[in-house]
């Protein structure tokens, strides 16, 4: 096994630069990593250009060589192949230009992340992502890598799952994370936090041979992040863009000033980078100038690991209870808030005026859905944050997966907590075809579950990444359950991943007889699961509706004598009918519950308001 950490205390260590952005150069079309076998010359010719320039450290074209990103292309089943050609082309390039044995540079196997989210955000579990990437590594390995380098990790759990799928195989371990372009996270010292978790796998000294970071940013920037986790690190790998890339005439551009490039490259070796190379955007070029401006650079006996100053002082993470009144209504008492449904357009004033009455007769919270049925409708935040301001109640936001990508939820996340909107209901969303603009595209990064995630997240006072987002908003985190599912047993393990999420109460879909509600709440008892439950109770208002929702939404169910009764009353009758099914459960429910959560038809919000007459009654 190599011993890098003593080669990082005898000298400094070029790396190569950029393979996949210089096969797109010449003519090689997505995946790069296919050119292993199908052009392998000029894959071997890269390699041996960037050891001429200088490299004393290449790495492998596997940068996105693992199962999931080859399955995109239908080559799943070349995995162990592209990966053993991979290696073998990178040492035939070494032997071919440093002599038989190699010389003195060395053939490190590239992993990458998966290229989807790990549960809970996505549907990758923990096992299946080990898997992945030992299939990955073992054929590197097989290959001739004489190490491992797992690379562009921008979520530090996925880096820590590689590592320890890959660190029982015997070969060396670098560990590198990108960080983006954000000057907050340096100032509150995140580089320096991960350098430190980093350091912490494994034991007696068997954690990663080298902690490092690469992409995302350019030199200058870099710099800043390598001095931060020198500080908990000691001597580390660096390998930044030589800046941020331009979109020119269809095409991405990096900065060509190789200068620029082999001027920060010295900086960074002052900094405490021991291996340092380039990333997407820089050719042999950058290298050669880096290669030449670090030539008589010397270690002068390396970086010592020191102990952290205030500026990187550990912020250890905090779950935060909800706060909000509603919140607290929940936890201590019996909460009641009511679905208004929101109309076309942007005049909400009847949304405010419904709001208003309902608060006059007891309400405490308003649920504002998010684009429901795949309607077009306003934003929920924006409604909520006019119905709090005009009205002085609480609102629900619902948040929906299907029209944002994790980017946007967690924008829009930033700008609820901003708002004061703290109360969220995180649902997956009806698909884009059954509502206005069937053509439109469903997003669905995640899902409820990997929402309840974010939540719990941003309650900690960070995103999804790790960086930090400021004073944690206290959200409380809403989730759906079904206790009328027709898979009962299905719907509880969901509920259990929403438990484990963070969530925090449960809006159920409409009831209409107690016996549903006490089966799954038996259900719930068995499985030993103490959850704040809010009934969801829907007032018919007539026949017709109740056949609908009876036949043709799923995850409703009405008994058929409350569907015939509908049917035989009037117009005028039945939405009375409506109201007094609704509040009989109501009253043989308050009990067994945390609250209520009506839904009364569109057109008709006041009839919550006669709903919650039986119990002030």
């Amino acid at each position: 096994m190599l011993d890098l950490r003593e080669k990082f205390g005898e000298r400094l260590l070029v790396g190569d630069g950029a393979v996949g952005t210089l096969l797109g150069d010449r003519g090689i079309t997505r995946p790069h990593t296919r050119a292993n076998l199908t052009h392998p010359q000029i894959v071997r010719d890269l390699h041996e250009e960037y050891l001429r320039a200088g490299s004393s450290v290449i790495e492998t074209n596997t940068f996105a060589a693992n199962r999931l990103k080859l399955a995109a292309h239908g080559l799943e089943e070349k995995v162990r192949e592209i990966n053993l050609e991979g290696a073998r082309l990178a040492l035939e390039a070494t032997k071919a230009v440093t002599g038989s044995n190699g010389g003195q540079a060395l053939v490190m196997g590239s992993i990458g992340p998966l290229g989807k989210p790990l549960a809970p955000i996505g549907v990758i579990q923990t096992g299946e992502a080990k898997d992945i990437f030992a299939e990955q590594a073992e054929a590197l390995l097989e290959g001739g890598a004489e190490a491992l380098i797992l690379e562009t990790f921008t979520d530090l759990e996925e880096l820590k799952i590689a590592y320890e799928a890959v660190a029982s195989l015997g070969a060396p371990v670098l560990a590198y994370k990108t960080f983006i372009e954000d000057g907050e996270q340096l100032a509150e010292g995140l580089p320096a936090r991960v350098a430190r978790e980093i350091s912490s796998w494994g034991s007696d000294g068997s954690g990663p041979v080298v902690i490092g970071t690469n992409c995302t940013v350019g030199p200058q920037r870099m710099l800043e992040i390598v001095e931060q986790m020198a500080i908990e690190a000691g001597p580390v790998a660096a390998y930044p863009n030589p800046g941020l890339p331009q979109f020119i005439h269809g095409t991405i551009r990096y900065n060509q000033d190789v200068n620029h490039f082999a001027e920060y490259g010295v900086k960074l070796a002052h900094a405490g980078a021991r291996l340092i190379g380039g990333c997407c955007g820089t050719t042999p070029a950058h290298v050669k100038a880096l290669a030449e401006a670090l030539r008589d650079f010397e270690p002068n006996g390396g970086v010592s690991r020191r102990a952290s100053t205030a500026t990187v002082e550990r912020v250890e993470k905090r779950a935060t209870e909800p706060v909000t009144r509603f919140a607290e209504k929940i936890r201590e008492g019996f909460a009641v808030t009511v679905e208004v449904d929101l109309p076309r357009g942007h005049d909400i004033s009847e949304v405010v005026e419904a709001a208003r009455d309902l608060k006059e007769r007891g309400v405490h919270a308003i649920d504002i859905s998010d684009g429901a049925r795949a309607r077009l409708r306003m934003d929920p935040i924006a409604v909520a944050k006019t119905v709090q301001d005009e009205v002085g109640i609480e609102v629900v936001a619902h948040l929906s997966c299907r029209d944002r990508n994790i980017i946007g939820l967690q924008s829009d996340l930033l700008g609820a907590a901003a708002l004061g909107v703290k109360n969220i209901l995180a649902i997956t969303g009806d698909p884009p075809q059954i509502g206005d603009f069937p053509e439109a595209t469903g997003v669905f990064d995640t899902g409820a579950v990997g929402l309840v995630h974010i939540l719990g997240r941003f309650n900690q006072g960070e995103d999804l990444a790790g960086n930090p987002i400021g004073e944690p908003p206290g959200f409380l985190i809403g989730a759906a359950f079904n206790p009328t599912a027709e898979d009962l047993d299905a719907e509880v393990d969901k509920l259990k991943q929403k438990i484990e999420a963070g969530a925090h109460a449960y809006w159920t879909q409409p009831v209409f007889e107690i016996g549903s509600l006490e089966i799954a709440l038996e259900k719930l008892e068995a499985e030993d699961l103490d959850v704040a439950l809010l009934l969801g109770l829907m007032p018919l208002r007539s026949g017709r509706q109740a056949e609908f929702l009876h036949h043709e939404v799923p995850g409703i169910d009405i008994p058929k004598h409350v569907r015939e009764k509908l049917t035989s009353l009037d117009k005028d009758d039945a939405p009375k009918y409506g109201v007094e099914v609704a509040q009989k459960l109501l009253v043989e429910a308050k009990p067994l519950v945390n609250g209520v959560y009506l839904m009364p038809p569109a057109s008709m919000p006041h009839l919550a308001g006669d709903v919650m007459e039986a119990v002030s009654s």
